[in-house]
């Protein structure tokens, strides 16, 4: 699938640019790097072993296929963040999409995972999704936050569904937003952040 509109040079917060663009194949070991640099706290909840080999060509495949429309976010040559957008390609799911972001620490807080989001947004309202979905643990506090900042509402909680790499049992919230709310909360979202484009 050929994404549109990209690369795009992004302004954080505090000045930093980082270039936004689809995955490519020959992307998958930086994406791989990029995970594995992320603190254990950081990986314990994420929903694969990113570290794993397997791991990378599964993903790998999932893009290939369509699956899954990834966006890494690169500075000075480094991928700092990796968006996906799962999709079902047959079913009565077509029309869900679920959202994936992880942003290096550094560069949390500065509205890059936002402008992962909104550009996810973008390509799930041209490929026909108009529901989508995050799956988190509940005590990621910062995650929740800033979707429901987008617009997300908890739907469900499935108590004891998650094991983190530790083995630890924990909650895990199902949140979803319409695509017409988010936009709603995303425009209200430019008040307070509006990353430009170069």
């Amino acid at each position: 699938m050929t994404l549109e509109g990209f690369p795009q040079s992004l302004a954080l917060r505090d000045g930093t640019l980082v270039t936004v663009r689809p995955l490519e194949a020959a992307d998958a070991k930086a994406v791989q790097a990029f995970y594995r640099s992320l603190p254990e706290e950081d990986r314990l909840y994420l929903k694969d072993d990113v570290t794993d080999a397997g791991w990378l060509q599964r993903f790998v495949a999932l893009v290939a296929s369509g699956e899954v429309v990834s966006l890494i976010g690169e500075r000075e040559g480094k991928v700092v963040a990796e968006a996906s957008l799962y999709r079902a390609l047959r079913g009565w799911s077509t029309h869900v999409g679920e959202l994936r972001i992880s942003v290096a620490r550094a560069l949390r807080r500065d509205g890059l995972g936002t402008a992962l989001a909104r550009e996810l947004v973008k390509i799930a309202t041209r490929l026909g999704i108009d529901k989508i979905m995050i799956e988190v643990v509940e005590n990621q506090a910062g995650a929740r936050r800033m979707f429901r900042r987008l617009g997300f509402r908890q739907e469900a909680v499935l108590r004891g569904h998650v094991k983190d790499i530790n083995g630890t049992k924990r909650n895990l919230v199902l949140a979803s937003t319409d695509v017409s709310h988010i936009w709603d909360a995303m425009e209200a979202l430019v008040a307070d952040f509006s990353p430009s484009q170069e």
